[in-house]
């Protein structure tokens, strides 16, 4: 009489049942680095394919620097404790070249819902606080491009900037999370407005506004009462004091500098992620 067949051992029906099912889908926390990392790559393959915008955008620093700065240091109509008038605009131009990027960003997403790529992108597993993440840092790479070619330009002027690299790390921080927070009013503005001709009208209705009220042309103490007000809650105005202290080594006050940035960056993308289904819509 034949024997019955073996029972197949447990361990071996557990791998195999390992084999046979589908691999689970990420969670959301795990898809957040990989989002990022992919947002980024877009906009670097786009800086690659395309340089035009890169080229065109540095007119306007070098504008600043090279008329507006230069004229104020032979004046010295400005206080600036001893720090020649170019060298203490520079960190100001910096954050102005990447707030400038930044805040037009709602338009890349408004065209994104038009094509049809941000229906997409809704119905993937990815949560929408990491698509608006991958978003707010993508424009971080690319604004931090746009930073590089200004400490160029400001090298070539003169300016005394460090080039220490842990300071050029915190900088480059600086820049990523100060143009995390502006794409993601943007891209609120983008969740409110609806069209892209309205989102164009916000965009410069708030970008000088948001300039002129900072401490990125003049210091605080020159300031009317109330115009010192609306520094105290511009984020553009802490991310200037953190570009000075770290490009020039003045006085500043780094750790509330990165503690605003990074709350107004959270915030943010808190915003955004909320609105971005009115948007698909």
């Amino acid at each position: 009489m034949s024997e019955a067949p073996a029972v197949p051992q447990a361990a071996s029906a557990d791998g195999i049942g390992l084999l046979l099912q589908a691999p689970r889908p990420r969670a959301g926390w795990r898809l957040l680095p990989a989002r990022v990392g992919a947002m980024c790559a877009v906009e670097l393959q786009k800086l690659r394919h395309d340089r035009t915008e890169l080229y065109t955008r540095a007119v306007q620093p070098a504008l600043w620097l090279l008329i507006f700065g230069q004229t104020f240091t032979r004046i010295k109509a400005i206080p600036t404790d001893g720090i020649p008038y170019i060298d203490y605009l520079a960190p100001g131009i910096i954050a102005q070249s990447a707030m400038f990027i930044a805040i037009f960003y709602g338009i890349q997403i408004i065209w994104e819902r038009d094509a049809g790529i941000l229906n997409k992108l809704l119905v993937t597993p990815t949560p929408r606080s990491a698509l608006i993440t991958g978003k707010a840092f993508a424009a971080g790479v690319k604004s931090l491009v746009q930073a590089v070619v200004v400490v160029v330009i400001a090298a070539v002027l003169g300016v005394a900037l460090t080039w220490n690299p842990l300071k050029l790390l915190g900088v480059a921080a600086v820049v990523v999370l100060g143009s995390a927070f502006f794409s993601c009013l943007s891209m609120t503005i983008a969740g409110i407005v609806l069209s892209r001709d309205r989102l164009m009208g916000f965009g410069q209705a708030i970008t000088m506004p948001l300039f002129f009220g900072s401490n990125a042309l003049y210091p605080l103490s020159v300031m009317p009462g109330w115009l010192q007000a609306v520094s105290k809650v511009n984020p553009l105005s802490y991310q200037v004091d953190a570009l000075r202290g770290l490009l020039l080594g003045t006085p500043a006050h780094l750790a509330p500098d990165f503690a605003v940035l990074l709350v107004a960056a959270g915030l943010g993308i808190a915003a955004a992620s909320s609105l971005l289904g009115r948007l698909a819509r």
